[in-house]
């Protein structure tokens, strides 16, 4: 059965196994999430759940197409508003929540975020080009060189890596191991890092 869930990403830290070794885990508040509409493959053409993420503060100056949006289940717009798509119905109905401990402890699960963004960059940090010599008299260090090829074809081959904009993308974990799930507080704790900076949201999955 396919499950979902949005959630904030808080920061990382360690906790100790039962057999003493220190594991990186990342703090994720994983829901509550409110349906907030429910598609059907007979109106839309498949099944979907269009969840939010419920929060301490809630959306600042939602427009007035997002406030009717939200009029039907009696909750103030979420700020953080996405999508899961499902292979069969979904047993939830729109207004219901869903909390962490649809994921248990152990599971594998598909994890999606957007990377930290780093402006522009050069080649060598972008890409993870050599560079050039250090020594004295080179003034080759960390420059993109050659990119074209003489007269034929008188062009940039398209994909041609160059220096440009880093980061900021979405980016998706498919094997995240599930290390503890926290009902009372709806945390969910993930072994290693997660795309994104501390405050960021990711979804949550499970795979397919």
């Amino acid at each position: 059965m396919t499950k979902g869930l949005l959630g904030k990403k808080l920061g990382m830290t360690q906790i100790i196994d039962e057999n003493g070794l220190f594991i990186p885990v990342t703090v994720i508040q994983a829901g509550p999430c409110v349906v907030v509409q429910k598609k059907t493959i007979n109106k839309d053409g498949y099944w979907a759940l269009q969840l939010g993420l419920v929060e301490a503060k809630p959306r600042k100056s939602p427009t007035k197409q997002i406030r009717g949006h939200f009029k039907n289940i009696n909750i103030p717009p979420t700020r953080y508003l996405k999508e899961i798509r499902f292979k069969e119905e979904p047993e939830l109905n729109t207004g219901e929540k869903i909390y962490a401990d649809i994921f248990e402890a152990g599971e594998t699960a598909v994890l999606t975020g957007t990377s930290k963004g780093k402006g522009f960059q050069g080649v060598v940090k972008r890409h993870g080009f050599g560079g050039g010599r250090k020594t004295h008299g080179s003034r080759f260090h960390k420059q993109t060189g050659s990119i074209g090829a003489s007269a034929d074809p008188s062009r940039v081959y398209k994909g041609k890596k160059m220096p440009g904009r880093m980061g900021n993308e979405r980016v998706t974990l498919k094997s995240v191991r599930i290390v503890e799930v926290s009902k009372d507080d709806n945390y969910i704790l993930v072994r290693g890092a997660v795309p994104g900076v501390k405050g960021s949201y990711v979804i949550i999955r499970n795979k397919r």
